[in-house]
């Protein structure tokens, strides 16, 4: 082998094949052998006791590998990503081009990893993002649940109303009156991401209830005449600063004159 060549050389294996090995010059003009893996094989292993918060983990690598190696390596055993990593040997971070051998490190010598505070940060972050979207599922989830009993309440009035039947103004004037308690509640929930997209959905679908009653209540009221032409009522949704909703209750209108619903649905 000629240390001269920084070319890949060609060496004979014991069954008499050759392969090809790549070479590279390391800091002190040392060839050594590429592993495929980035991390380096020449020169002899050496176990190295990393220090994880309560953890402690004892890690074999070669002895002229480099900290950025080291890094790869402990993602494995850590789950933390090598640019999430912090390496500190005898109280100073090292750079990821630095030489484990050049810094002194040896046979269980101890290095300490420390989580990136950035990192840790974002994480955190998430964290607390992830657990508001779960919180905030749930209590679209809670609303769902109420909404769907007085979804039945409704189909039981549209039933009475299309058979004929008549029903007090009352039953269709607490319905209502329930349903948009029920807007209120989805309008106090801070949501966000899939729990955003289940509370525009409970919205639009406690909006459509209550257009519905406004027409079985008109239909009622005249059921020999064309409920959408019959009475009007004017149901009008108003967007706050935050970007959800607000239900302003109907206003009494002249029965001559057509109904107006204009919703403005939650962000």
């Amino acid at each position: 082998m000629k240390r001269s060549s920084s070319k890949p050389t060609v060496s004979e294996s014991n069954n008499g094949s050759k392969e090809g090995i790549d070479w590279e010059l390391r800091p002190g003009g040392m060839l050594v052998q590429k592993r495929e893996d980035g991390v380096r094989a020449a020169g002899p292993m050496i176990k190295i006791k990393v220090s994880h918060g309560s953890y402690q983990h004892e890690i074999t690598v070669p002895a002229q590998s480099t900290f950025g190696e080291l890094k790869r390596v402990l993602a494995q055993e850590t789950g933390l990503e090598p640019q999430e990593q912090r390496l500190l040997f005898r109280g100073k971070e090292k750079e990821n081009d630095e030489c484990l051998h050049m810094a002194g490190v040896k046979d269980t010598s101890k290095v300490v990893l420390l989580e990136d505070p950035a990192s840790k940060e974002r994480k955190l972050e998430q964290m607390k993002r992830d657990q508001g979207i779960s919180k905030a599922c749930e209590d679209v989830a809670l609303v769902r649940a109420d909404v769907d009993k007085l979804a039945e309440k409704v189909s039981t009035l549209e039933s009475a109303v299309h058979k004929g039947t008549k029903v007090a103004e009352k039953e269709f004037v607490v319905l209502t009156e329930l349903l948009m308690m029920q807007l209120l509640k989805l309008d106090s929930i801070e949501a966000e991401g899939e729990a955003k997209v289940q509370r525009r959905i409970e919205v639009r679908r406690v909006q459509n209830l209550v257009e519905m009653l406004d027409l079985l209540k008109a239909r009622n009221s005249n059921p020999f005449s064309n409920s959408s032409n019959a009475v009007s009522v004017t149901t009008q949704w108003e967007t706050f600063e935050s970007g959800l909703g607000s239900l302003n209750a109907p206003r009494p209108m002249a029965s001559s004159t057509k109904i107006t619903n204009d919703w403005e649905l939650f962000d």
